[in-house]
């Protein structure tokens, strides 16, 4: 390695509070951050629960009371998010709760930013200085509440946001939305159903995964998704087994901040494509991540027999090296009922041209560890419809 790549910036998250009924802490923590009418954001399931139900009642008799935002799709969009800023000022808000999965964490992490705005949110997309743009007098704090290990988007500094005119998912970014404080609270993951334990914990392991390999200089972060997907190994077939592991949810929830903390080295071809995807079929994300994995190991395998017989000899996989690796992903996500290919979800091969172009220009490329452009994309896809998998490895990279 020159000298000159190893010259980079780093940051790291925030304050956090774990472990077992730290919800309960919640009204103390809004007033800790000067909070007195916050809004909770959360998305439509979370907000029939009684679990939901039971936080807003603990905040009013600690004489917190909360607005509820639930106005939120799967994958947020722009609207949503204006909705949800109208909201905020209507009833006087000064702070935001945002509680649930990505989408929740997201779109509260937006709304936070954007009630202070008088520019569009496209204008503060992750491209170039765009972030210099934003009045931070504007923002207002955020605590975040995962209820899903998946995305780590409570450590974040960015919101994915689906553009619905142009039908593009855009990465909204400034360093301060990274939430003041995030709880980390395994009971409100118990009894979270099977297949989204098992979609959010493989979307986990995407971001740990493809930070690992990434081609930026950031061992900490490396380090850190390293051990991440050892957690997940042994935890994430407990979770998906035996929804009220609270040993296995807790790890989860661990495992998932780690992954949205080491991406800070950069992520890759699956969310390259996985982000397209989600906003051209509206499937969940780490569904998407899940299946499209097997695939891009095999792409970029030219550049990755190192870090995965580092990772094979770390989880003392039956196999060593790439080969063990793979082996394992394939097992893993049959264990957790993953479809083999995206045409079991639905999706065929009749965007394919339009995929590849817009994967290639996603910011997630620039980390993928082999350079592929828009036609290499394009046939990663298609090797994903099917489920080719000796195709994905035959792919030429730039």
């Amino acid at each position: 390695m020159s000298g000159s790549s190893m010259v980079t910036n780093w940051n790291y998250p925030t304050a956090m509070r774990v472990g077992p009924g730290r919800i309960s802490e919640l009204p103390h923590l809004c007033r800790e951050m000067g909070m007195a009418t916050p809004m909770l954001v959360t998305d439509p399931g979370l907000a029939a629960l009684p679990m939901l139900q039971g936080i807003v009642e603990n905040c009013l008799v600690a004489g917190l009371p909360l607005t509820v935002f639930s106005g939120i799709k799967g994958n947020p969009t722009g609207t949503n998010v204006s909705d949800g800023v109208a909201t905020f000022k209507a009833h006087g808000c000064d702070g935001v709760i945002a509680l649930g999965g990505g989408s929740a964490l997201d779109a509260g992490k937006a709304i936070a930013l954007m009630v202070g705005q008088t520019q569009p949110i496209w204008a503060f997309e992750d491209v170039g200085d765009n972030y210099l743009k934003v009045n931070t007098q504007g923002m207002v704090p955020v605590i975040a509440v995962p209820t899903t290990a998946g995305t780590g988007s409570e450590v974040g500094r960015s919101s994915v946001i689906t553009d619905e005119q142009a039908r593009l998912k855009k990465i909204i970014f400034h360093p301060r939305m990274l939430p003041a404080i995030v709880l980390l609270d395994p009971e409100l993951t118990l009894g979270l159903p099977a297949p989204i334990t098992a979609a959010t914990g493989m979307d986990a392991l995407s971001h740990n995964l493809e930070a690992f390999c990434a081609n930026n200089f950031h061992p900490m972060a490396e380090g850190i998704a390293l051990e991440a997907m050892r957690l997940i190994h042994v935890y994430l077939p407990r979770a998906v087994a035996d929804g009220n592991d609270l040993e296995a949810r807790m790890q989860m929830l661990v495992a998932s901040s780690m992954g949205a903390t080491a991406f800070q080295r950069g992520l890759g071809a699956m969310h390259a494509l996985a982000h397209p995807l989600g906003a051209l079929f509206d499937k969940h994300h780490g569904l998407l991540n899940a299946i499209l994995m097997p695939y891009v190991l095999a792409a970029n395998r030219v550049a990755i027999e190192e870090p995965m017989s580092r990772l094979s000899r770390y989880l003392a996989l039956p196999s060593a090296g790439y080969q063990g690796v793979l082996d394992w992903v394939l097992f893993l996500r049959r264990d957790l009922g993953i479809p083999h290919s995206l045409g079991e979800i639905g999706i065929d091969v009749a965007q394919s041209g339009r995929v590849g172009t817009m994967a290639a220009q996603d910011p997630s490329a620039l980390g993928n560890p082999v350079a592929f452009d828009a036609g290499s994309y394009q046939r990663l896809f298609e090797t994903a419809c099917v489920g080719d998998l000796d195709g994905a490895g035959h792919i030429s990279p730039i």
